[in-house]
């Protein structure tokens, strides 16, 4: 199917799981689009950069070694040329995903790219502008939201699930908080409900609930 959905909501909201889902369900290619975002942080700390340096941030991206490559439609994200995937979901990597995700110089490099991969192929594409900016003419376009307190919950439980021990829902709870702050208020793109999106409260349903629904109205 060569069709792009774009699926955009704040932190914690189900967006990456739940366009897992529609993307094998319906064989389109998913695109992790803040798996990019957390890379170039990744970069920024990994070179001794603050991630809200925007001076010196700018200045990286001038020269960085970003690949987005697919391993039987698996993203993997590479960095200087190593693989780099399981490296950018810890804390610091995500909250610095969100403060170099507000700098112009970033964006319009990763939207460059995320606009190049979506022309190649059928796309379901998540993040916090898909349907407003990188992918404004896409066919189907979803907004997810859920109560500050479940996307909490949720993150916790993904980083317990994955290892994380030194963490607590409340720290989580005020990460998520931080980043819907820097995503909806960030002079560029900012996190929005586009005009012609279909919002999705997901806050009493799993996401296998939402991604059926999706897929639903998709096949009409």
């Amino acid at each position: 199917m060569k069709i792009r959905i774009a699926i955009d909501g704040p932190a914690g909201a189900g967006k990456s799981t739940i366009a897992k889902i529609i993307s094998e369900r319906l064989n389109i290619r998913y695109l992790d689009t803040g798996a990019m975002y957390r890379t170039v942080a990744l970069k920024a700390i990994r070179s001794g950069i603050d991630t809200r340096d925007r001076s010196k941030i700018s200045q990286l991206m001038e020269n960085i070694n970003l690949k987005v490559l697919f391993d039987k439609d698996t993203q993997r994200m590479y960095l200087d040329g190593e693989d780099v995937t399981d490296l950018i979901r810890s804390k610091e990597v995500s909250v610095g995903a969100s403060d170099v995700a507000v700098i112009l110089e970033v964006r319009l490099k990763l939207v460059e790219l995320q606009r190049e991969i979506a022309r190649e192929n059928g796309i379901v594409m998540d993040g916090r502008d898909i349907g407003t900016y990188v992918l404004p003419d896409a066919e189907y376009k979803i907004f997810l939201t859920a109560t500050p307190e479940e996307r909490a919950k949720r993150r916790y439980n993904e980083m317990i699930s994955k290892g994380v021990k030194d963490i607590s829902l409340e720290a989580v709870k005020n990460d998520i908080e931080y980043r819907d702050k820097n995503d909806s208020t960030r002079k560029m793109a900012p996190l929005k409900k586009a005009d012609d999106a279909v919002e999705i409260d997901t806050t009493n349903m799993s996401a296998l609930e939402v991604a059926e629904k999706i897929i639903s109205m998709i096949k009409g």
